[in-house]
Protein backbone atom coordinates (compact mmCIF):
# COMPACT_ATOMS: atom_id res chain seq x y z
CA UNK A 1 0.00 0.00 0.00
CA UNK A 2 1.35 3.82 -0.57
CA UNK A 3 1.92 5.74 2.10
CA UNK A 4 -0.69 8.47 3.41
CA UNK A 5 -0.91 11.57 3.20
CA UNK A 6 2.26 13.35 4.64
CA UNK A 7 1.23 17.07 5.67
CA UNK A 8 -1.30 15.11 7.74
CA UNK A 9 1.11 12.87 9.38
CA UNK A 10 0.99 15.05 12.35
CA UNK A 11 -1.76 15.97 13.05
CA UNK A 12 -3.81 14.55 16.02
CA UNK A 13 -7.46 14.70 17.06
CA UNK A 14 -8.97 17.87 17.64
CA UNK A 15 -8.09 18.05 21.69
CA UNK A 16 -10.79 20.36 22.71
CA UNK A 17 -13.74 18.11 21.18
CA UNK A 18 -11.62 15.49 23.08
CA UNK A 19 -12.00 16.55 26.35
CA UNK A 20 -15.52 17.24 25.39
CA UNK A 21 -15.70 13.18 24.69
CA UNK A 22 -13.61 12.56 28.01
CA UNK A 23 -16.19 15.04 29.89
CA UNK A 24 -19.24 13.18 28.66
CA UNK A 25 -17.30 9.77 29.91
CA UNK A 26 -16.99 10.85 33.30
CA UNK A 27 -20.30 13.30 33.61
CA UNK A 28 -17.91 16.02 33.97
CA UNK A 29 -19.41 19.64 33.90
CA UNK A 30 -18.34 20.20 30.37
CA UNK A 31 -16.01 23.75 30.65
CA UNK A 32 -14.12 22.78 28.08
CA UNK A 33 -15.80 23.22 24.55
CA UNK A 34 -17.05 26.40 23.92
CA UNK A 35 -20.79 26.30 23.26
CA UNK A 36 -23.77 27.27 25.80
CA UNK A 37 -26.34 25.32 27.37
CA UNK A 38 -29.14 27.75 26.69
CA UNK A 39 -31.56 27.97 24.28
CA UNK A 40 -30.85 30.98 21.28
CA UNK A 41 -33.54 33.80 20.89
CA UNK A 42 -36.71 32.99 20.87
CA UNK A 43 -37.28 35.03 17.60
CA UNK A 44 -34.86 32.84 15.71
CA UNK A 45 -36.17 29.42 17.15
CA UNK A 46 -39.58 30.37 16.02
CA UNK A 47 -38.87 31.56 12.48
CA UNK A 48 -37.06 27.81 12.61
CA UNK A 49 -39.99 26.18 13.03
CA UNK A 50 -41.60 27.80 10.03
CA UNK A 51 -39.22 27.36 7.57
CA UNK A 52 -39.63 23.79 8.41
CA UNK A 53 -42.87 24.57 5.96
CA UNK A 54 -41.63 26.72 3.49
CA UNK A 55 -39.57 24.53 1.45
CA UNK A 56 -36.24 25.79 2.36
CA UNK A 57 -34.92 22.13 1.58
CA UNK A 58 -33.16 22.26 -1.29
CA UNK A 59 -29.56 23.84 -2.12
CA UNK A 60 -29.43 27.87 -2.02
CA UNK A 61 -26.81 29.36 -3.85
CA UNK A 62 -23.80 28.34 -3.48
CA UNK A 63 -22.43 31.53 -1.75
CA UNK A 64 -25.53 32.24 0.44
CA UNK A 65 -29.54 32.84 0.30
CA UNK A 66 -30.03 36.06 -1.13
CA UNK A 67 -32.01 37.60 1.71
CA UNK A 68 -29.71 36.57 3.59
CA UNK A 69 -26.70 38.00 2.29
CA UNK A 70 -28.72 41.26 2.37
CA UNK A 71 -29.34 41.08 6.06
CA UNK A 72 -26.05 39.97 6.98
CA UNK A 73 -24.66 42.74 4.73
CA UNK A 74 -27.00 45.24 6.37
CA UNK A 75 -25.83 44.39 10.18
CA UNK A 76 -22.22 44.39 8.86
CA UNK A 77 -22.22 47.09 7.90
CA UNK A 78 -23.45 49.15 10.61
CA UNK A 79 -20.73 48.01 12.61
CA UNK A 80 -17.69 47.71 10.36
CA UNK A 81 -18.34 51.15 9.52
CA UNK A 82 -18.72 50.71 5.32
CA UNK A 83 -21.09 50.06 3.12
CA UNK A 84 -20.96 46.02 2.54
CA UNK A 85 -22.44 44.96 -1.31
CA UNK A 86 -24.29 41.34 -0.25
CA UNK A 87 -23.44 40.27 -3.64
CA UNK A 88 -20.12 40.83 -4.56
CA UNK A 89 -18.46 40.88 -0.96
CA UNK A 90 -20.29 37.91 0.79
CA UNK A 91 -19.59 34.31 1.47
CA UNK A 92 -21.33 32.49 3.16
CA UNK A 93 -19.92 29.24 4.93
CA UNK A 94 -20.38 26.14 6.94
CA UNK A 95 -18.97 27.94 9.66
CA UNK A 96 -16.12 30.24 10.90
CA UNK A 97 -13.99 26.91 10.37
CA UNK A 98 -14.80 26.99 6.95
CA UNK A 99 -14.59 30.45 6.67
CA UNK A 100 -11.14 30.48 7.68
CA UNK A 101 -9.81 27.27 5.20
CA UNK A 102 -11.84 28.72 2.92
CA UNK A 103 -10.22 32.41 3.28
CA UNK A 104 -6.19 30.21 3.52
CA UNK A 105 -6.29 28.71 0.72
CA UNK A 106 -7.83 31.48 -1.40
CA UNK A 107 -4.66 33.43 -0.50
CA UNK A 108 -1.49 31.01 0.48
CA UNK A 109 0.33 28.92 -2.15
CA UNK A 110 2.38 25.51 -1.01
CA UNK A 111 5.06 27.00 0.06
CA UNK A 112 3.77 30.05 1.23
CA UNK A 113 4.71 31.49 5.03
CA UNK A 114 1.90 32.60 7.65
CA UNK A 115 2.57 34.68 10.38
CA UNK A 116 0.45 33.18 13.77
CA UNK A 117 -0.03 34.31 17.20
CA UNK A 118 0.67 31.96 19.64
CA UNK A 119 -1.75 31.15 22.04
CA UNK A 120 -3.85 30.52 19.10
CA UNK A 121 -7.01 28.56 18.28
CA UNK A 122 -5.94 25.33 17.63
CA UNK A 123 -7.47 25.17 13.46
CA UNK A 124 -5.78 27.46 12.77
CA UNK A 125 -1.80 25.91 12.33
CA UNK A 126 -4.17 22.57 10.83
CA UNK A 127 -5.36 25.36 8.42
CA UNK A 128 -2.05 26.42 7.10
CA UNK A 129 -0.19 22.93 6.89
CA UNK A 130 -4.10 21.77 4.82
CA UNK A 131 -2.81 24.42 2.42
CA UNK A 132 0.30 23.64 1.95
CA UNK A 133 1.95 26.82 3.96
CA UNK A 134 4.26 26.82 6.73
CA UNK A 135 3.26 28.77 9.79
CA UNK A 136 5.72 31.39 12.22
CA UNK A 137 4.54 31.53 15.32
CA UNK A 138 4.68 35.08 17.32
CA UNK A 139 4.32 34.96 20.76
CA UNK A 140 1.65 37.18 23.26
CA UNK A 141 3.32 37.26 26.22
CA UNK A 142 1.46 36.60 29.33
CA UNK A 143 -0.41 37.89 31.72
CA UNK A 144 -1.40 40.68 29.34
CA UNK A 145 -0.74 38.99 25.77
CA UNK A 146 1.23 41.62 24.22
CA UNK A 147 3.16 41.13 21.28
CA UNK A 148 6.68 42.18 20.67
CA UNK A 149 7.07 44.47 17.62
CA UNK A 150 10.27 43.77 16.75
CA UNK A 151 9.51 39.68 16.94
CA UNK A 152 6.78 40.04 15.05
CA UNK A 153 8.84 42.25 11.99
CA UNK A 154 11.18 39.70 12.16
CA UNK A 155 8.25 37.29 11.20
CA UNK A 156 7.20 39.92 8.25
CA UNK A 157 10.78 39.61 7.43
CA UNK A 158 10.20 36.05 6.48
CA UNK A 159 7.98 37.16 3.46
CA UNK A 160 4.54 35.65 4.33
CA UNK A 161 2.05 35.64 2.51
CA UNK A 162 -0.60 36.25 5.02
CA UNK A 163 -1.17 36.84 8.88
CA UNK A 164 -3.99 35.28 10.96
CA UNK A 165 -5.68 37.68 13.34
CA UNK A 166 -8.00 36.35 16.18
CA UNK A 167 -9.44 38.89 17.66
CA UNK A 168 -11.15 38.91 20.46
CA UNK A 169 -8.32 35.72 21.04
CA UNK A 170 -8.93 32.60 21.59
CA UNK A 171 -7.79 31.43 24.26
CA UNK A 172 -7.09 33.76 25.86
CA UNK A 173 -9.64 36.67 26.22
CA UNK A 174 -7.20 39.41 24.83
CA UNK A 175 -8.92 41.97 22.80
CA UNK A 176 -6.20 43.88 20.77
CA UNK A 177 -5.77 47.52 20.84
CA UNK A 178 -5.95 49.96 18.42
CA UNK A 179 -2.03 51.13 18.59
CA UNK A 180 -1.35 47.17 17.96
CA UNK A 181 -3.83 46.55 15.34
CA UNK A 182 -1.87 49.92 13.61
CA UNK A 183 1.32 48.03 14.25
CA UNK A 184 -0.02 44.73 12.68
CA UNK A 185 -1.48 47.69 9.35
CA UNK A 186 1.44 48.87 8.96
CA UNK A 187 3.60 45.49 9.12
CA UNK A 188 1.23 44.40 6.43
CA UNK A 189 1.20 47.43 4.43
CA UNK A 190 5.21 47.32 4.33
CA UNK A 191 5.30 43.92 3.47
CA UNK A 192 2.56 43.22 0.84
CA UNK A 193 0.73 40.72 3.45
CA UNK A 194 -2.67 39.59 3.81
CA UNK A 195 -4.52 39.73 6.93
CA UNK A 196 -6.65 36.57 7.84
CA UNK A 197 -9.06 37.77 10.76
CA UNK A 198 -11.32 35.55 13.07
CA UNK A 199 -13.74 37.75 15.06
CA UNK A 200 -16.62 35.62 15.83
CA UNK A 201 -16.58 37.08 19.52
CA UNK A 202 -16.64 40.69 17.85
CA UNK A 203 -19.35 41.25 20.30
CA UNK A 204 -18.44 39.99 23.01
CA UNK A 205 -15.80 42.91 24.44
CA UNK A 206 -15.64 43.56 28.12
CA UNK A 207 -15.73 46.98 29.18
CA UNK A 208 -13.45 49.44 28.64
CA UNK A 209 -12.07 47.67 25.53
CA UNK A 210 -13.46 48.08 22.09
CA UNK A 211 -13.38 46.04 19.65
CA UNK A 212 -11.86 47.26 16.54
CA UNK A 213 -12.46 45.96 13.01
CA UNK A 214 -9.57 45.15 11.14
CA UNK A 215 -10.64 46.21 8.14
CA UNK A 216 -12.28 49.66 8.68
CA UNK A 217 -7.96 50.12 9.67
CA UNK A 218 -7.44 53.06 7.46
CA UNK A 219 -5.97 50.76 3.86
CA UNK A 220 -6.47 47.67 5.22
CA UNK A 221 -9.80 47.23 3.80
CA UNK A 222 -8.10 45.70 0.17
CA UNK A 223 -6.10 42.86 2.25
CA UNK A 224 -8.31 41.90 5.10
CA UNK A 225 -10.09 38.47 4.72
CA UNK A 226 -13.25 39.26 7.72
CA UNK A 227 -14.29 35.67 8.78
CA UNK A 228 -16.75 35.26 11.38
CA UNK A 229 -19.28 32.94 12.58
CA UNK A 230 -23.03 33.33 13.80
CA UNK A 231 -22.23 30.66 16.43
CA UNK A 232 -21.25 32.47 19.31
CA UNK A 233 -23.33 35.72 19.08
CA UNK A 234 -26.83 34.08 18.85
CA UNK A 235 -25.76 31.00 20.37
CA UNK A 236 -26.52 28.50 17.54
CA UNK A 237 -22.96 26.51 16.88
CA UNK A 238 -24.69 23.71 16.00
CA UNK A 239 -25.92 25.58 12.90
CA UNK A 240 -22.96 26.24 11.17
CA UNK A 241 -23.07 29.14 9.66
CA UNK A 242 -20.47 31.22 9.02
CA UNK A 243 -19.23 33.92 6.67
CA UNK A 244 -16.14 35.57 4.69
CA UNK A 245 -16.41 39.46 4.00
CA UNK A 246 -13.64 41.05 1.82
CA UNK A 247 -12.94 43.11 -1.69
CA UNK A 248 -15.00 41.59 -4.15
CA UNK A 249 -11.66 40.26 -6.42
CA UNK A 250 -11.07 38.21 -3.03
CA UNK A 251 -13.87 36.87 -3.17
CA UNK A 252 -14.82 35.75 -6.56
CA UNK A 253 -11.98 33.31 -5.49
CA UNK A 254 -13.17 32.77 -1.94
CA UNK A 255 -16.36 31.86 -3.55
CA UNK A 256 -15.25 29.25 -5.83
CA UNK A 257 -12.80 27.54 -3.03
CA UNK A 258 -16.47 27.55 -1.02
CA UNK A 259 -17.84 25.74 -4.03
CA UNK A 260 -15.69 22.83 -4.30
CA UNK A 261 -14.95 22.43 -0.55
CA UNK A 262 -18.77 22.22 0.86
CA UNK A 263 -21.03 23.66 -2.30
CA UNK A 264 -23.10 25.79 0.15
CA UNK A 265 -24.27 25.99 4.00
CA UNK A 266 -27.87 24.96 5.27
CA UNK A 267 -30.49 26.48 3.45
CA UNK A 268 -33.16 26.57 5.95
CA UNK A 269 -31.17 27.67 8.91
CA UNK A 270 -29.86 30.29 6.38
CA UNK A 271 -33.36 31.44 6.47
CA UNK A 272 -34.19 30.71 10.29
CA UNK A 273 -31.26 32.90 11.74
CA UNK A 274 -32.19 36.01 9.40
CA UNK A 275 -34.85 37.50 12.18
CA UNK A 276 -31.20 37.90 14.41
CA UNK A 277 -29.34 39.38 11.61
CA UNK A 278 -32.34 42.32 12.33
CA UNK A 279 -31.84 42.81 15.77
CA UNK A 280 -31.57 46.43 17.17
CA UNK A 281 -28.48 47.30 19.12
CA UNK A 282 -30.44 46.49 22.30
CA UNK A 283 -29.95 42.66 21.75
CA UNK A 284 -25.94 43.38 21.27
CA UNK A 285 -26.48 45.02 24.87
CA UNK A 286 -27.95 42.62 26.11
CA UNK A 287 -25.10 40.02 25.14
CA UNK A 288 -22.62 41.66 26.44
CA UNK A 289 -24.32 42.63 30.08
CA UNK A 290 -25.36 38.57 30.03
CA UNK A 291 -21.35 37.60 29.35
CA UNK A 292 -20.24 40.15 31.84
CA UNK A 293 -22.51 38.58 35.01
CA UNK A 294 -21.22 35.68 33.52
CA UNK A 295 -17.35 36.10 33.32
CA UNK A 296 -18.25 38.07 36.84
CA UNK A 297 -19.87 35.19 38.84
CA UNK A 298 -17.19 32.72 37.53
CA UNK A 299 -14.32 34.63 38.28
CA UNK A 300 -14.76 35.70 41.95
CA UNK A 301 -15.88 31.64 42.38
CA UNK A 302 -11.99 31.26 41.12
CA UNK A 303 -10.75 33.83 43.13
CA UNK A 304 -12.72 32.63 46.32
CA UNK A 305 -10.94 29.10 45.70
CA UNK A 306 -7.61 30.88 45.23
CA UNK A 307 -7.19 29.38 41.95
CA UNK A 308 -4.92 31.64 39.76
CA UNK A 309 -6.01 33.03 36.37
CA UNK A 310 -6.29 35.90 33.87
CA UNK A 311 -8.69 38.14 33.25
CA UNK A 312 -10.11 37.93 29.98
CA UNK A 313 -10.36 41.50 27.87
CA UNK A 314 -13.27 39.26 25.58
CA UNK A 315 -14.64 36.08 24.32
CA UNK A 316 -15.77 33.67 26.99
CA UNK A 317 -12.72 31.88 27.97
CA UNK A 318 -10.27 31.81 30.94
CA UNK A 319 -6.86 30.12 31.37
CA UNK A 320 -5.91 28.80 34.90
CA UNK A 321 -2.44 28.45 36.16
CA UNK A 322 -2.01 24.96 37.35
CA UNK A 323 1.45 25.22 38.56
CA UNK A 324 0.60 24.38 42.30
CA UNK A 325 -0.35 20.48 41.41
CA UNK A 326 3.28 19.60 39.72
CA UNK A 327 2.31 17.90 37.29
CA UNK A 328 4.18 17.72 33.84
CA UNK A 329 1.67 17.17 31.65
CA UNK A 330 -1.34 19.83 31.64
CA UNK A 331 -3.96 16.89 29.33
CA UNK A 332 -2.76 14.22 32.15
CA UNK A 333 -4.33 17.26 34.60
CA UNK A 334 -7.16 17.53 32.75
CA UNK A 335 -8.27 13.86 32.62
CA UNK A 336 -7.89 13.75 36.23
CA UNK A 337 -9.69 16.98 36.80
CA UNK A 338 -12.93 15.64 34.66
CA UNK A 339 -12.82 12.34 36.11
CA UNK A 340 -12.34 12.83 39.83
CA UNK A 341 -13.58 16.21 40.65
CA UNK A 342 -16.21 16.03 37.62
CA UNK A 343 -14.71 19.19 35.59
CA UNK A 344 -14.20 19.71 31.99
CA UNK A 345 -11.22 21.86 30.34
CA UNK A 346 -8.88 21.67 28.07
CA UNK A 347 -4.69 21.35 28.33
CA UNK A 348 -3.12 24.86 27.42
CA UNK A 349 -0.26 23.37 25.73
CA UNK A 350 -3.10 22.68 22.11
CA UNK A 351 -3.24 26.12 22.15
CA UNK A 352 0.79 27.37 22.39
CA UNK A 353 3.46 26.70 19.79
CA UNK A 354 6.00 27.33 23.34
CA UNK A 355 6.52 24.85 25.82
CA UNK A 356 3.24 25.72 28.41
CA UNK A 357 2.12 22.67 30.42
CA UNK A 358 0.69 24.75 33.44
CA UNK A 359 -2.28 26.33 31.45
CA UNK A 360 -5.51 25.12 31.25
CA UNK A 361 -8.59 26.48 29.47
CA UNK A 362 -12.17 26.76 30.92
CA UNK A 363 -15.30 28.80 29.03
CA UNK A 364 -18.27 30.07 30.82
CA UNK A 365 -21.00 30.27 28.06
CA UNK A 366 -22.98 28.35 30.76
CA UNK A 367 -26.08 29.35 32.74
CA UNK A 368 -25.83 30.60 35.91
CA UNK A 369 -26.26 26.97 37.58
CA UNK A 370 -24.24 25.01 35.45
CA UNK A 371 -21.49 27.54 36.62
CA UNK A 372 -22.01 27.56 40.12
CA UNK A 373 -21.95 23.41 40.11
CA UNK A 374 -18.66 23.36 38.53
CA UNK A 375 -17.39 25.61 41.34
CA UNK A 376 -18.74 23.45 43.65
CA UNK A 377 -16.99 20.50 42.52
CA UNK A 378 -13.53 22.70 42.03
CA UNK A 379 -13.69 23.38 46.05
CA UNK A 380 -12.94 19.11 46.08
CA UNK A 381 -9.92 20.42 43.80
CA UNK A 382 -6.88 20.37 45.81
CA UNK A 383 -8.09 17.20 47.94
CA UNK A 384 -9.23 14.81 44.49
CA UNK A 385 -6.02 16.00 43.27
CA UNK A 386 -3.03 16.89 45.77
CA UNK A 387 0.16 18.73 44.64
CA UNK A 388 3.04 16.21 42.97
CA UNK A 389 5.00 18.96 44.02
CA UNK A 390 8.43 17.10 46.19
CA UNK A 391 8.35 19.02 49.66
Amino acid sequence: MQSLSERTASFTDSVIRRMTRISLQYDAVNLSQGFPDFEPPKEILDRLAQVAYEGYHQYSITWGAQDFREALAAKQSRYMGRTIDPNSEIVTTCGSTEAMMAAMMTVTNPGDKVVIFSPFYENYGADTILSGAEPIYVPLTPPDFRFDPNVLEDAFRQHPKALVLCNPSNPCGKVFTREELETIAALAAKYDVYVITDEVYEHIVYAPHRHTYFAALPGMWERTISCSSLSKTYSITGWRLGYIIAPPEIIDRAKKVHDFLTVGAAAPLQEAVIPGLKFGQDYYDDLLAKYTHKKELFLKGLDDLHIIHNDPEGAYYVLLDISEFGYDSDLKFCEDLARLVGVGAVPGSSFFREPVNHLIRFHFAKKDETLLNALNRLESLRSKIPSRKRN
